[in-house]
């Protein structure tokens, strides 16, 4: 990663790459990305030209709840 590139949260977050970034679209195949700058490029490269784009993210499930007894929210 290039010194002058900012990264937008703690450094162990996530790496750049050109599946989180503005100019790429994932191709049908999954692998690869389609970038408008570039063409075809790998999921895991990135050049300058990388801007994050946080909608492109998917978010991580959620845990599942626990189970409760109704006696603990009892009077």
């Amino acid at each position: 990663m290039n010194r002058k590139q900012k990264r937008l949260f703690r450094s162990s977050d996530y790496e750049p790459s050109c599946g989180f970034c503005q100019h790429g679209k994932a191709s049908p195949d999954g692998v690869s990305v389609l970038c408008s700058l570039r063409g075809v490029m790998r999921r895991q490269s990135c050049c300058k030209k990388y801007e994050y784009d946080p909608l492109k993210r998917e978010p991580a499930c959620a845990p599942e709840l626990p189970a409760y007894d109704p006696e603990m929210f009892a009077l």
